[in-house]
């Protein structure tokens, strides 16, 4: 199972503030001073779901740079976005790339960009089981997030 992971908006809450701060040991934050507003213990958190994590985010290959160290976590796979733009209008231009990175595959993506249209796509266009799952932007990750997480993976068997 797979598990594509934004970083705006579900890592790093924004909109809403103030914000809780975390204390870490990176010299990332210099570099990026929001990563603060990340709460270390998410990576345990996404470690536990039991699936393949993979950076789904512009941030690239500097979210292993900044957030795997932040989070606890190893190097993850990098989705490369396509250099050709995406048709105008809906689904979301990250949606029929992840589609063909999951190759069949059963997956989940958590961002906070996904609309009822990603979810109608990805339902013709993708066989094996799939939740887009939207998270509040002004808050990140919740318990609320982990816990519809947790059941679909669980509903899902897999």
């Amino acid at each position: 199972m797979l598990l594509f992971l934004d970083v705006d908006g579900p890592l790093i809450p924004f909109g809403a503030g103030p914000y809780q701060l975390y204390d870490g040991h990176s010299a990332a934050v210099g570099e990026h001073p929001l990563l603060n507003r990340v709460d270390p213990a998410l990576g345990h958190r996404l470690a536990g779901l039991g699936c393949e994590l993979v950076w789904a985010t512009t941030w690239m290959d500097e979210a292993n740079s900044c957030l795997a160290p932040w989070l606890g976590l190893p190097p993850l796979p990098v989705v490369q976005w396509p250099d050709a733009p995406e048709p105008p209008g809906r689904p979301h231009w990250k949606t029929r790339p992840l589609v063909a990175w999951a190759a069949g595959r059963p997956f989940v993506w958590l961002d906070d960009e996904i609309t009822a249209s990603d979810r109608a796509w990805t339902a013709v266009h993708h066989p094996g089981p799939a939740l887009l799952h939207r998270v509040d932007h002004r808050h990140g990750l919740t318990e609320a997030d982990f816990q519809a997480v947790g059941e679909w993976l669980t509903g899902t068997g897999c």
